[in-house]
């Protein structure tokens, strides 16, 4: 029931975007009949007292009679909102609610969208400590570099739910999924591929960690940022980008993107910034293009395949699309389910491994990597996240024989036909 009206801009009402996000795009619903006397007896006073006592004896069981056992907080400061820029908290709002229902949606995730209106570190890293028992994890959202690699790691230090910087992991997590299909495809060995990385923010500092910890060679990375490679004899280097230099480049080669790409078996582009077609073509021949900056890629396609054999951006209207969603909601599911303190890096790589695995016997040049309704994929990292918790001994709940099954994705219910 609505008690309110208004009306819009006659050029915004005729606009079908528009019309979708009228009054959000969600909404919260109860899980439980309130019909009846009985029911509200129960649901509020004087019931619900007998479950507030019971948490307070013993705070283990907070999320088995709370929502917090499958809600997450999509937090924000409006800082990096997609290639918008820092357009602030209001304006990042309708991005906000779109990842909550891409949680819900695909994971079966609730998920709350929280837009501060700061953008001080420590006001931010206040602001989330002090909400969240509220959540049973934190995913931080288009919030800008450097700051973001600081409120994650002191969130994620600091609370005892999964922290997930998706800007950065979530990429992170798709693009190594799709080299390692690239690279099966193409025959090449996965630790000797010779990758240069176009961007030093937090895509790009994900990414390298997250190859590096998959396997790839961190000396035969090269990272490229807008004064050109990154090496240890720079004197301009953040602390991030020192720890990068002395992970990477092992040759210390200098120059820019042209001489970065000397001999290159792989492009990744996650900076915004064009890249010359001639700077290409010092390239190896038959290797890897992603140029995933959106909705521009750093290189057309076209000039791509050129020269790649397999060439993947961030668009949905070009194959292989790099797309977070195909990561960040089974990932918190298994987290959730498993009760994580943290997201390790190897549920990131295991929940890569699940992303290729699921059309790795059907891959071809253009589809590497699942589509993002594909209704296989969501589960399939959920359990490798869970089971990779357990292993790296943060999960503080197991699955076994005789142990409840993890929540069902909404997704995993669907048929293909569905979807098509």
């Amino acid at each position: 029931m609505s008690f309110f009206s208004f009306e819009l801009d006659p050029a915004l009402a005729a606009d079908p975007v528009f019309d979708l996000h009228k009054r959000g795009k969600m909404s919260i619903s109860p899980t439980v009949s309130l019909a009846s006397r009985d029911d509200l007896s129960l649901a509020y006073t004087p019931g619900v007292a007998r479950v507030c006592e019971a948490i307070a004896d013993d705070p283990s069981l907070y999320p088995d009679y709370t929502w917090t056992a499958n809600t997450v907080a999509v937090v924000t400061d409006g800082s990096a909102v997609l290639g918008l820029g820092n357009i602030g908290p209001k304006a990042a709002m309708p991005v906000m609610e779109g990842k909550a229902i891409l949680f819900k949606q695909f994971g079966g995730v609730d998920s709350i969208p929280i837009c501060l209106d700061t953008q001080d570190v420590e006001g931010i890293i206040a602001a989330v400590k002090a909400m969240a028992p509220s959540f049973g994890g934190i995913n931080l959202e288009d919030i800008s570099a450097p700051r973001c690699f600081e409120i994650e790691r002191r969130l994620d230090a600091e609370l005892d739910i999964p922290v997930f910087h998706d800007d950065q992991h979530g990429t992170a997590v798709v693009t190594l999924a799709a080299l390692r299909n690239a690279a099966k495809l193409l025959g090449r060995r996965f630790g000797d591929l010779r990758v240069v990385i176009s961007g030093a923010g937090a895509a790009g500092v994900a990414i390298t960690n997250t190859l590096i910890a998959a396997g790839v060679d961190g000396a035969n990375v090269i990272i490229c940022d807008s004064r050109g490679i990154i090496h240890a004899e720079r004197g301009d280097l953040t602390p991030i980008k020192a720890e990068l230099a002395a992970a990477t480049n092992e040759s210390g080669r200098t120059g820019g993107i042209t001489e970065a790409l000397i001999g290159a078996d792989v492009l990744i582009g996650v900076s915004g910034g064009a890249i010359a077609e001639t700077a290409l073509a010092g390239m190896a021949p038959g290797g890897i293009i992603f140029a995933l900056a959106n909705p521009t890629p750093e290189v057309p396609p076209h000039i791509a395949h050129k020269y790649a054999a397999i060439v993947a951006t961030g668009r949905s209207d070009f194959p292989n699309q790099i797309n977070n969603v195909l990561a960040f909601p089974g990932i918190f599911r298994g987290a959730l389910d498993s009760r994580a303190t943290t997201v390790t890096d190897a549920m990131k790589v295991a929940a890569a491994e699940a992303i290729a695995e699921v059309v790795s016997d059907d891959l071809r040049a253009d589809a590497i990597v699942p589509s993002p309704l594909d209704p296989r994929v969501a589960p399939a990292v959920a359990a490798a996240v869970a089971e990779a918790a357990a292993r790296d001994g943060v999960a503080r709940r197991h699955f076994g024989p005789s142990a409840p099954e993890p929540r069902k994705s909404t997704l995993s219910l669907l048929t293909e036909s569905d979807i098509n």
